[in-house]
């Protein structure tokens, strides 16, 4: 995340990123065309697949006279710093409930998040793991009810429909589309708008990350429920689970130099999160021959700088 957004940005956001080639030598070797789709270029706060799980939960907020916001998020989480962000630039209050007790001096993302006007409560991570079955959550709910619960990660039923919609935006024909995984909404979203059209790969950034794939077919059973009882989930997916160096947040100095790499031949930054753990995945897979030579893979850039 850059710590230099001290402001939230009036830009509009912007649904329609590009999708441009990725430059790299492996992927040249492997005769495999390799594009990636910007949607880092959303907004500079609320980007990515941040933006996409927020769209249609701000809406229904919205619809349902909500105003307030209240969410989870850890000291670093980037899903609090996009619901701050979204609360300031679209006229919302926003409370966020963090994990762990406040430090001294506080995160880069808490300060942005308390500069947005996001009040700000601090949770033991035993009551943390019960989330709003915490009898902290009646405090918070008698202080600032009534207001729209966004989960933690912003995945629900709402953040797949948005997700779902990157899909559309994309003109290439494409064999594959990947994208890096902590939830598992946005891959559930990509899982829908293909609709059984090419391969759809996850990229675990947890460390055990095998979890995933019970989360992904509990997302899309409610998904086509809602939607369509007609269809079954697309079984056209999976999840890699062994590039999570260490686990979320984790890095070695083998994935920095990648990034770094990566960085330079391309002309766009990538983060050790998630983006660089897929992008560097999807290398070895080529590399490996996993990938058939003439075959199209699209990449999700979720933002996240």
């Amino acid at each position: 995340m850059n710590e230099k957004h001290q402001t939230v940005s009036e830009k509009r956001i912007n649904e329609t990123t590009p999708v441009q080639p990725v430059c790299s030598p492996v992927a040249d070797a492997a005769g495999v065309r390799w594009l990636v789709k910007r949607d880092d270029l959303i907004h500079p706060q609320i980007s990515g697949n941040k933006w996409r799980k927020l769209k249609y939960n701000l809406k229904a907020a919205r619809h349902g006279g909500f105003g307030t916001l209240a969410t989870f998020g850890g000291a670093f989480s980037n899903h609090l710093y996009a619901v701050a962000a979204a609360g300031r630039l679209f006229g919302f209050k926003t409370v966020g409930i963090v994990r762990g007790e406040r430090a001294a001096n506080p995160s880069p993302t808490l300060q942005f998040a308390e500069s947005c006007g996001m009040e700000l409560v601090f949770w033991s991570r035993e009551a943390y793991r019960s989330k709003e079955n915490a009898p902290d959550f009646a405090d918070v709910a008698n202080r600032h009810a009534p207001f729209y619960l966004i989960p933690e990660g912003g995945t629900n039923e709402l953040a797949v429909c948005g997700c779902a919609e990157i899909v559309a935006e994309i003109s290439e024909p494409f064999d594959h589309i990947t994208c890096a995984c902590g939830t598992g909404g946005t891959l559930a979203g990509l899982i829908a708008g293909c609709d059984g059209c090419g391969q759809v790969i996850g990229f675990s950034t947890l460390k055990g990350g095998e979890f995933l794939v019970a989360e992904v077919e509990k997302l899309l059973e409610n998904h086509y429920a809602a939607n369509d009882e007609t269809k079954q989930p697309p079984k056209n997916w999976h999840i890699r689970t062994e590039y999570h160096f260490g686990g979320y947040a984790k890095h070695t100095p083998a994935l920095l130099d990648f990034m770094q790499r990566f960085e330079q031949k391309n002309g766009f930054l990538i983060e050790q999160v998630y983006t660089a753990k897929m992008f560097y995945g999807i290398e070895e897979l080529m590399r490996q021959g996993y990938f058939r030579r003439g075959e199209t893979v699209i990449s999700l850039h979720t933002g996240g700088l």
